[in-house]
């Protein structure tokens, strides 16, 4: 097949981008209502039963990633999540008033929105990404990954066809056809926010765009489970995330580090959970099928493949019951490859002696080689090592006796529903929030004199002055 040619590319982005502006400028005048009316439309049309269930089939069938249930699943937590999060979010006009500060701020739209879908989650990304964009009256082009493309497109259509039912433009939503990395950095550069969610490479396209942009680091999450913890719970918290659409999420649960007083126990419900403990000869083996050319990201035959086929493949078999593969680590980088985000069920575990600050050190340790300033969890009745963990780990989330991927948004916290984690400095994000609704508009701060505050010399440098003189 002829690639098409620079001039013809750039032709079809611009089309895309002209028709993505002028159905932003439809809507720019919409009112709250409107606005609600328009996401609510569009999340029923994703998440009703038979188009949910149509898009898990052919996100499996077409990626080969994670299972049909879970999808399901996955669909309806995500978009239903955000619809619930966004309902009493403001984002038309007057947003927040503080009169005693003189300060108003109107919030507007942010413009065009590129959306960056990674191979692993076509299903549920686009339409999380979407209903974030049109929650602040903007347009959104998803520019899917090749090898899934027509998940994106099925979805995309959902979503235009929720647009037209409500009066809406459909060219609110659209996705980039026939897709391919020239055609995605030039709808990078012209778009004017770009939300990546996907690998490392990714990302740094987005950033190196010129364009303003929403990026996400590295998964490689870390479970602490301490010397205080309920261990059943523990146990049943790590196999959730970690087997939940053959962790697909950035979120599952990468290494586990137990102290030592524990270990032996956690392990033994985790194999009684459906893990297999490898042995030396099994790790051996499954570390050169997962990294066969010793680079640092493992391949793909083994990404959200279920237990049963990671361990054929690297020669040994485990009953078809078996839901994760578990292997103990004791060092971490790159010669230690299990320390690293492995995008799969094979699970690190790790032991520690002593108080919750070599636990943190672990999980500085791990992070440090991949996933700096992503999430990390603890479980234990402490409240001392959970402050001590948050106070001296680099991660933006710390999830306190749940599973891992409650950090995405859950009934069961307060963190917002999002597929889009940021890390911070720490992993080369602007931001160490969970991507919604709010960074999709731009605010415009009203500020109206108020009477003089009058901070005198006195009140500053009292306390210098006492101790080290003027």
């Amino acid at each position: 097949m002829t690639e098409p040619s620079e001039d013809a590319v750039r032709t079809e982005i611009d089309a895309v981008l002209r028709r993505a502006r002028a159905a932003a400028d439809a809507i720019e005048h919409y009112d709250q209502d409107q606005v609600d009316e328009l996401v609510t439309a569009v999340a029923w049309a994703v998440v009703r039963k038979d188009h949910a269930e149509k898009l898990a089939k052919l996100a499996v069938d077409e990626g080969g990633f994670g299972n049909y249930a879970d999808k399901v699943a996955k669909i309806g937590k995500r978009v239903t999540g955000v619809l619930a999060d966004m309902g009493p979010v403001r984002t038309v006009g007057v947003v927040a008033e503080r009169p005693e500060a003189g300060i108003v701020q109107i919030a507007k739209p942010v413009g065009v929105v590129a959306a960056l879908i990674p191979t692993t989650g076509p299903d549920a990304t686009p339409p999380v990404k979407a209903l974030f964009a049109l929650k602040g009256r903007n347009a959104i082009v998803c520019a899917p990954h090749p090898r899934t493309r027509q998940s994106t497109e099925m979805v995309v259509d959902y979503m235009r066809e929720a647009c037209r039912q409500v009066g809406a433009p459909e060219d609110l939503v659209q996705v980039v056809p026939e897709p391919s990395l020239a055609k995605t950095r030039l709808l990078m550069r012209g778009a004017d926010l770009v939300v990546a969610t996907g690998g490392a490479g990714m990302v740094k396209a987005a950033y190196s765009s010129g364009t303003p942009a929403y990026g996400v680091g590295v998964g490689n999450s870390v479970h602490v489970v301490d010397e205080t913890a309920d261990l059943a719970d523990a146990a049943e918290a790590i196999i959730t995330a970690k087997t939940f659409d053959e962790a697909t999420s950035c979120l599952a649960d990468n290494a586990v580090v137990a102290h030592a007083s524990v270990y032996d126990e956690l392990v033994r419900r985790l194999v009684d959970g459906g893990g297999h403990l490898c042995s030396g000869e099994q790790k051996a083996l499954l570390r050169k099928a997962m990294w066969p050319d010793n680079g640092p990201i493992p391949t793909i035959d083994v990404v959200a493949k279920p237990a049963p086929h990671i361990a054929h493949l690297a020669g040994f078999e485990v009953p078809d019951t078996c839901r994760l593969l578990l292997v103990e680590e004791s060092g971490t980088g790159p010669g230690h490859p299990f320390s690293g985000e492995k995008l799969s069920v094979v699970l690190a575990v790790y032991r520690y002696e002593g108080g919750i600050d070599n636990a943190a050190k672990l999980v500085n340790d791990i992070t440090g080689y991949q996933g700096l300033g992503h999430t990390c969890g603890i479980h234990t009745s402490s409240d001392e090592n959970v402050a001590r963990l948050a106070s001296t780990t680099k991660t933006a989330r710390v999830l306190v006796n749940q599973n891992l991927n409650e950090g995405a948004g859950s009934p069961r916290n307060g963190l917002p529903f999002t597929l889009s984690l940021s890390c911070g400095t720490w992993g080369g994000n602007i931001t160490t929030e969970n991507v919604n609704a709010r960074h999709f508009v731009n605010l415009t701060w009203v500020s109206r004199p108020i009477p003089p505050r009058v901070v005198s010399e006195e009140d500053l440098f009292a306390a210098h002055w006492q101790r080290y003189g003027r």
